[in-house]
Parts: structure tokens; C-alpha cells; sequence
């Protein structure tokens, strides 16, 4: 499609594949969506993107990265049978980190039939320069139907400039938190005397500062992240401030529709969501010597407030939902972890992770998300290691991308070769849901 064009698309479910060629010295790229009524959003919860991947609605869902023989697609799923009647345009962007859309080769947006993989849509972004942040295309209204036109709108204020030109209220990463404190502390020195006579005319004016309690309630959405990657693996969450609240992990995945590689060849040739089942698990070992694990297997759910300070919310059996599976790590109990390993078993529905698409993303209370894509498997593998969290003295914390794929002998559970891979020295009897 040539820029400023549109097309019909089906009022069904789509997917939205932002692609582009990596290589050396291409920045990483990012996908997002915004649903606007009368030109903007109606709060910060209609912008889709990494940190916020699902909208209240189901209409949109942002599934993550994967890398196809140097292609990179960042996907987003668009169902426009859920769009709410209010909403009238849905945006489709990118955003550009440690770089700019210059640097990024043969950027496009391709809009895809999710149930058949038909393509309904494709624009070829070929004029960037220094824009940090793309608009590419747009669905909206027209009569009843939704058309796709193609943008290509840039901004070289990134993805903060993109969110708050359509109404998006961003989090600054550098909390003026502290400065609170210090300035109702200088002026208490001289204050006291003259403030009760100052005070006493006006305590109405007390008041009005009441207004914050509102402005304070949305919660203003957080741009910052960290993506791990080979060459950048492990980042402490000590330096990002990420050493006390909670940790959540969250594992989401999709299946490829047609397997092939290992999958193909150990004889299944398609696996659906309604037959896939992934479990997200942790091996923990505690400062005084205690180790075990934790799984929806033999319901060993862990515990949060007491140890081993980690604990699994449920057993996603299909990756549809958007809130996938979920480990808990308390961080205010950081002075027992020596180390937590954070690994995924395939326990039935697929052959290998070969055929799988899934994103690990590490969310700690306080500071950026961490993230990474499960896209590089070419072994018969049914266990991953995702990410090994260390306490390496002092309190500080260091996670550490793994994305390490196992492949058990015969007869050895996934669970006894993630400890023999890293040392745990347990031992394992056989367990079940």
C-alpha cells in the first residue's frame, strides 16, 4: 500500500505484525496500539504496549517479539468485534530504543487474518530518518466497516512524545518523590513561627490541596524497560531499585500454526491453545540451606510471606489468557534467596519449544520490567531455563537471562534435568497435577 492509502479489512480478529531486518547496529524496535475516541484516549488504559499488553476490552493485546532467520516481528492482536462503540480509530505504532527508525531496515506493518493468516493490509515504511517513534497505520470507522490506512507519520520524541500527543499522562522514571520531603523540611525551620498566624485566616486553603487524591488515582503509565539479550544477558535489579515490594514473573506464549522442525518430525503436526500446557516453576535455594521447587505439579504452590518467599498463582493451561502463568517473588525477604531459577516444562500438547513462541517479562514493584523472547530453539527440547536470579552479597540482586533449552534423557523428568544442569542436588519422585 502507498502511504496515505486504505483498504477494507474484516471486522474479525487480526494480527498486526510490525517487522523489520535485524543485524548489527540495528536498535530494537517496539509495537504498540492506542484507542482513540474523538481524537484521543478516554484514560491511560486505552495505550497497549509492553508494560500495559492488554486492553480492558480483549479488543487488543500486545503478544511480543520473535526472530524468524533475521526477520523481527513485534506483534500485536487486534479483535475489532470487541472494539467498544465509543472508540472510533485504533493506532498502530512503533517505537525505537537506542536508536532511530533510520537505522532500521525494511520497517513494515502487516495486517494478517489470525484465524487463516490471509493478508489483509501491508505498508512499507521507506522514508525514516531521525524518528524514534512511528505512527504506521490505523484502523478506523467508516459506515459501519473498518479500513486500514497507512500512516507513516513519524515523531523524534519517541514513544513518550507518540503517548502524550493522543492524551497518554507518562510516569518520568526519576521520581520527584525525594524532593518532597525536603522541602516541607527547610521551610519548617522558619515556617512554624509565622505559619499559625498565616494558617488561622485560611483554613479553607487546606482544602484544596485535597485535589491530588484524584490526579494521584490513575495511575500515570511507565515507559522504561529493560529487554535482555545475548549480548546484554543480566541487569541488577539493585541499580534499577527493584529490591523490595514484589517480583512477578509472567510467562505468555503462543503456539505457530503449522509446526515444523523437531515438531514435524516427532509426528504432531499442529497443536492449538485448547491442548497446550505449559508450567512456569522456580528451584529456589535459601541462605540456610534449604532448596526445593516450585510447581502446579504435585501442588507445590509455594508460599509468599513466609518460606520460601515465592509462589505460583495457578496453572494456565492454554497461554490465551493474557495474564499467562505467574511466579511471585517477596523481595522484602531478599536476605534468604541465595539464588531462584526460573524455568518453564512443556508437560503436554507439544513436542518441543521449537514450535513456540513465548515472552518472559520480570515485573518488580518498583522499578523498569525486564524482558525477554523464547524464539531460538532447535533441539527436541520440553524444558527451558528462563532466568536465574542471584543474591550475590550485599543485597544485591542480579537476574540473568538464560533461555537455556534442555533435552531430558529417556526416562529423566524435566525437573531432575534442570537440576542436574545447574547443580541443585535434590531428589525427585514422579508427581502429577
Amino acid at each position: 500500500m502507498p502511504k496515505g492509502s486504505n483498504t477494507p479489512v474484516p471486522t474479525t480478529a487480526l494480527r498486526v505484525e510490525v517487522g523489520w531486518r535485524s543485524g548489527p547496529g540495528v536498535p530494537d524496535a517496539d509495537a504498540s496500539a492506542l484507542l482513540l475516541a474523538g481524537g484521543k484516549v478516554r484514560s491511560d488504559s486505552d495505550f497497549v504496549f509492553y508494560n500495559q499488553p492488554a486492553h480492558s476490552s480483549g479488543a487488543v493485546r500486545y503478544e511480543g517479539k520473535r526472530d524468524t532467520g533475521g526477520r523481527v516481528t513485534d506483534t500485536l492482536l487486534v479483535d475489532l468485534t470487541r472494539v467498544e462503540p465509543g472508540v472510533e480509530t485504533v493506532i498502530l505504532a512503533a517505537s525505537c530504543d537506542g536508536g532511530v527508525f533510520g537505522q532500521v531496515p525494511d520497517l513494515s506493518i502487516e495486517v494478517k487474518d489470525a484465524g487463516n493468516g490471509t493478508v489483509a493490509a501491508r505498508f512499507d515504511s521507506a522514508d525514516a530518518t531521525s524518528e524514534t517513534a512511528f505512527v504506521l497505520g490505523e484502523f478506523y470507522r467508516r459506515q459501519g466497516a473498518w479500513k486500514f490506512r497507512a500512516v507513516g507519520q513519524g515523531y523524534s520524541s519517541g514513544l513518550e512524545g507518540l503517548a502524550t500527543d493522543y492524551g497518554i499522562t507518562v510516569d518520568e522514571p526519576r521520581h520527584a518523590a525525594p524532593a518532597a520531603p525536603a522541602t516541607p523540611a527547610a521551610p519548617t525551620a522558619t515556617v512554624p513561627p509565622v505559619a499559625p498566624p498565616v494558617t488561622a485566616p485560611r483554613p479553607p486553603a487546606a482544602p484544596p490541596v485535597a485535589p491530588p487524591p484524584p490526579s494521584a488515582s490513575p495511575a500515570p503509565v511507565r515507559l522504561t524497560k529493560v529487554t535482555l539479550t545475548k549480548a546484554a544477558p543480566s541487569v541488577s535489579l539493585t541499580k534499577q531499585g527493584g529490591t523490595s515490594g514484589t517480583l512477578h514473573v509472567n510467562l505468555n506464549w503462543q503456539v505457530r500454526k503449522q509446526f515444523s522442525g523437531w515438531a514435524g518430525k516427532l509426528g504432531r503436526p499442529v497443536a492449538m491453545h485448547s491442548d497446550l500446557d505449559l508450567d512456569l516453576c522456580a528451584l529456589y535455594e535459601l541462605t540456610d540451606g534449604r532448596k526445593g521447587v516450585v510447581q502446579a505439579l504435585g501442588n507445590a504452590f509455594g508460599a509468599l510471606h513466609q518460606p520460601p518467599f515465592v509462589h505460583l498463582d495457578g496453572d494456565d493451561r492454554t497461554g490465551a489468557m493474557a495474564a499467562g502463568e505467574n511466579l511471585t517473588v517477596n523481595l522484602d525477604h531478599k536476605q534468604h534467596f541465595r539464588r531462584i531459577l526460573v524455568f518453564v516444562t512443556i508437560y503436554e500438547g507439544a513436542r518441543s519449544f521449537a514450535d513456540l513462541h513465548a515472552t518472559v517479562t520480570l515485573q518488580p514493584q518498583y522499578g523498569a520490567p525486564i524482558d525477554f523472547s523464547l524464539d531460538e530453539c532447535d533441539v527436541p527440547s520440553t524444558v527451558c531455563a528462563l532466568a536465574l536470579i542471584t543474591n550475590t552479597g550485599g543485597g544485591e540482586l542480579v537476574v540473568q537471562r538464560e533461555a537455556r533449552y534442555l533435552v531430558p534423557e529417556r526416562g529423566v523428568s524435566p525437573q531432575r534435568t534442570v537440576d542436574h544442569a545447574y547443580g541443585w542436588g535434590m531428589n525427585w519422585t514422579p508427581g502429577r497435577k
